[in-house]
């Protein structure tokens, strides 16, 4: 008790004061250690004499001004680690050599010269001394007061990052490590640093033994294969996981706890990305204008990151909302200075605000900076907001599409591509159907002689190609499922899912821009194509797997005892179970093996022009079920169930 008592009292103590109970116990460690070397050199213990008061006195004179330059008062005791051990010994190195020096040459009576070494060295063992009892009289008050409430951590991987990691923690006051994880069997049993390595298939038995409560992934090149095995032995330890991102993302190389986040969507949807073809990512972007509609959302700010990269000569970020068009605007500027450090030229960003329904302003736009690649992302893409607000949904998918795709043929846009939907094959809601039709639109102005131009130039083709890309689900965009449900983990849940049957094409954000990108650049005119990716998911095993690697358990039937349950909501209007790509089975490959092309049915534009002009009456009118029954009739597959609540606000 009085020794906890004690380290309380020196903890309250102001810093100033702190320092200068160090010094004074420095200083009497000099007067200790000079003594002794005395006693060493000469055989003796002899009472303090004047040879032994004066060598004490300089040294001291000599020390504590090294020692306060070196930094050796502005460590903090009980926190001090290998970085301060460092501070220590150079500052002794650089005493010894001038103290030894200065006995060696001033030849002071009764003074051997070898005490310049003997009492520089007694001195070094007692300093060192000095500090490791702080750290366990003062650190250990702190370990102890918190005992019982210390996370258990186990680092996986004994490398280099893993070691970074271990002395970046070392000192916390709510996280203790218990252990290493490490493939490498040689190193099994044996200790770095005072902690022990294990072998990784322990880990189950380590969880109950250790109590671990948190695993943390210091494997910044591992593969994804062997990641994803890890990921699944973890998973049946219900510990919590966190992980260092890859190397490229660690600043200065040199690994700090803060850079330990969630697991990537990567590791969530447990597949390998294909590496992208950098041809083909290029070919329409790089040395560039590319414009990007939509340009703040998921999908269209993901697009703007990478043609940042190819890099495009001119970036036209082109978005209705304010605050989406201000925040990529300065994210995007701010990844400049790194394009200016590989050598690479500085694209020109230019943020405007526009509607893409707006023809005369998407027109100014192109007049002015004459893209010669144009993304098209704006869209209202939520279904059950769609759903209840049909009129404004088809306005803008439909109507923004073919507005802004008349603009690029009028001012020679080169390529024209539409970030499209997997919801546009047999759609059963609203925005499935407008994309659809949005992608009938091109399909029929591809097929249709372009008109003259207003400013014809030759910087660009003879007549702009149009094609489609489509594909499903991005995990981590907005209204995705993995921001949704880690906050309700965080909250303690429930989960809400609308049915545990339903299933989806899942693909991150980076990975579908990268397709799309590659995509366009193949384009030849008309051309629909479909992403890969990949077999579905279940959305109810994609949820357990993120309450798994939460460190925690679902609670069903066999599990009442389990941390989160999950609520089943019952199906959205409009929404599916199961997702497809195609509409007819006939997907043909393409030089990109992730991607593939698909011949799907459309109207000339003389027809389907007279089709949307009666949609747009319907439109204008109110007339509900009039934009219903047309809808049907323009949309292959197209079906929909009547739900009062929604027909009420729907227009």
């Amino acid at each position: 008790m009085a020794f906890n008592q004690s380290a309380a009292y020196v903890l309250q103590l102001p810093r100033l004061a702190k320092q200068a109970v160090v010094m004074a116990c420095d200083a009497l460690l000099i007067a200790g250690a000079t003594w002794f070397a005395f006693g060493l050199r000469l055989d003796a213990w002899w009472p303090v004499s004047q040879p032994v008061l004066v060598v004490a006195g300089l040294s001291v004179v000599l020390a504590l001004p090294i020692f306060v330059v070196m930094g050796l008062y502005r460590a903090i005791f009980r926190f001090a680690g290998l970085d301060a051990l460092t501070s220590i010994l150079r500052a002794l190195a650089i005493y010894t050599a001038f103290f030894a020096a200065l006995i060696f040459f001033a030849a002071f009576a009764g003074v051997p010269r070898s005490i310049g070494i003997i009492q520089a060295l007694v001195l070094g063992v007692l300093v060192v001394q000095l500090r490791l009892f702080a750290r366990f009289w003062l650190g250990g008050l702190t370990l102890r007061s918190s005992k019982g409430t210390l996370r258990q951590v186990l680092i996986f991987g004994a490398g280099a990052a893993g070691r970074q990691l271990a002395s970046a923690m070392v000192g916390s006051t709510d996280l203790r490590i218990v252990g290493y994880l490490d493939d490498d069997d040689r190193l099994h049993g044996q200790t770095l640093n005072g902690i022990k390595i294990y072998d990784p298939q322990q880990l189950v038995f380590l969880t109950k033994k250790l109590a671990v409560t948190d695993v943390f992934l210091a494997l910044p090149s591992v593969s994804r294969k062997r990641r994803n095995s890890i990921l699944a032995l973890i998973r049946q330890s219900h510990v919590r996981v966190k992980t260092l991102p890859d190397l490229s993302h660690i600043a200065n190389g040199h690994i700090h706890s803060s850079d330990l986040r969630e697991l990537d969507i990567e590791d969530l949807l447990g597949r390998e990305p294909v590496p992208p073809n950098p041809l083909l990512l290029g070919k329409n972007t790089r040395g560039k204008v590319v414009m990007v509609t939509g340009a703040g959302g998921s999908i269209g700010s993901e697009l703007c990151r990478q043609i940042l990269q190819a890099p495009a000569q001119t970036l036209l970020l082109v978005e209705l909302n304010e605050f989406a068009l201000y925040t990529i605007h300065q994210e995007l500027e701010a990844s400049l200075s790194s394009l200016a450090d590989k050598g690479a030229s500085i694209p020109q960003l230019i943020p405007l605000l526009a509607n893409v329904r707006d023809a005369s302003r998407m027109a100014e736009i192109m007049r002015q900076w004459q893209p010669h690649t144009l993304y098209h992302a704006a869209a209202y893409k939520h279904v059950p907001l769609v759903e209840g607000n049909a009129a404004e949904g088809i306005r803008n998918n439909v109507w923004g599409t073919f507005i802004t795709a008349q603009q690029a043929l009028l001012h020679g846009v080169a390529d024209f591509v539409l970030i499209s939907t997997d919801k546009a094959v047999r759609p059963t809601n609203v925005m499935g159907a407008s994309k659809r039709l949005a992608e009938m639109v091109l399909q029929a102005l591809a097929h249709t002689p372009a008109p003259q131009r207003v400013a014809p130039t030759t910087n660009h083709n003879a007549s702009t190609r149009f094609s489609m890309v489509r594909f499903g689900n991005v995990l981590g965009s907005s209204g995705s499922v993995v921001p949704l449900f880690r906050q309700q983990i965080a909250q303690g849940g429930p989960i809400t899912l609308t049915d545990p049957r339903i299933t989806r094409y899942l693909m991150t954000i980076p990975e579908a821009a990268q397709l799309v990108i590659q995509a366009g650049a193949m384009a030849t005119g008309g051309d629909v194509f479909l992403l890969d990716m990949g077999e579905p998911i279940k959305i109810a095993d994609l949820a357990q797997r993120m309450v798994e690697l939460s460190g925690l358990s679902l609670r069903h039937a066999a599990n009442p005892q389990g941390d989160i349950a999950i609520e089943v909501t019952g199906l959205r209007p409009g929404e599916k179970l199961y997702e497809e790509l195609l509409i007819a089975d006939n997907p043909m490959p393409t030089s990109h093996r992730r991607i593939m092309k698909a011949h799907e049915d459309f109207l000339p534009m003389d027809a389907l022009q007279t089709q949307l002009n009666a949609l747009s009456l319907a439109l204008d009118n109110n007339q509900l079920a009039d934009m219903r029954q047309l809808l049907t009739s323009l949309v292959a597959g197209y079906t929909y169930e009547t739900n009062p609540a929604v027909t009420r606000t729907s227009l």
